[in-house]
């Protein structure tokens, strides 16, 4: 009888240790960086403030535009609600989605001293836009220019604010929009009033 073959010398028990070692080896490869989170880009109090304010610039500003855009006898200032209710309705949503991503309110604080360093909310009244609808149409373009005007002058106030001391880009980059084009539209108003 001549000696037995070892067995860790066998072709095939040689392939199976290979073929372990891989599984082994293969499982105890370091994990691969975990893919960095997210980071979660929010603005700070005073872009929060700015949108909340201006929000509540576009709602009541809407409501003159509206009765401008319906009842003016000047098709200039029918125009002009017609846009300024379009600029506000698309710069409402941009400004939800942000605060809403945010996690914060839409509306501002109402309480005393919440606007310090910004100034009160300057808002229209609802005598103002009573007095609106009530106007006669001899009156009412004139009325809804002298609200409007002095309304977009708060819009910018609220938007050069934003400028000044946000902190989050594209808040800025609207602010910087809305003070140009509330500018301009100022301007307009003033060449209609006169």
């Amino acid at each position: 009888m001549g000696p037995r073959p070892r067995v860790w010398t066998h072709p095939a028990f040689r392939g199976l240790v290979v073929l372990l070692a891989a599984l082994t080896l293969g499982g105890c490869r370091p994990a691969a960086p975990a893919a960095p989170a997210p980071r979660t880009v929010t603005g700070n109090a005073t872009d929060v403030m700015f949108l909340q304010m201006s929000l509540a610039y576009a709602d009541q500003g809407t409501q003159v535009a509206q009765i401008a855009e319906q009842r003016a006898t000047d098709p200039r200032v029918r125009a002009l609600g017609a846009r300024l209710r379009t600029e506000w309705d698309a710069e409402s949503g941009t400004m939800r989605r942000w605060l809403l991503g945010w996690q914060q309110p839409i509306t501002p604080d109402p309480s005393d001293g919440a606007h310090a360093g910004h100034g009160d909310l300057h808002s229209l009244r609802p005598a103002d836009i009573a007095e609106l609808r009530a106007a006669r149409p001899a009156d009412l373009d004139r009325t809804a220019l002298t609200l409007l005007v002095g309304h977009l002058h708060n819009c910018v106030a609220v938007s050069r604010m934003e400028s000044a001391g946000g902190g989050y880009p594209p808040a800025r980059d609207l602010a910087t929009t809305i003070t140009q084009t509330r500018q301009e539209e100022i301007r307009q108003m003033l060449q209609l009033v006169a």
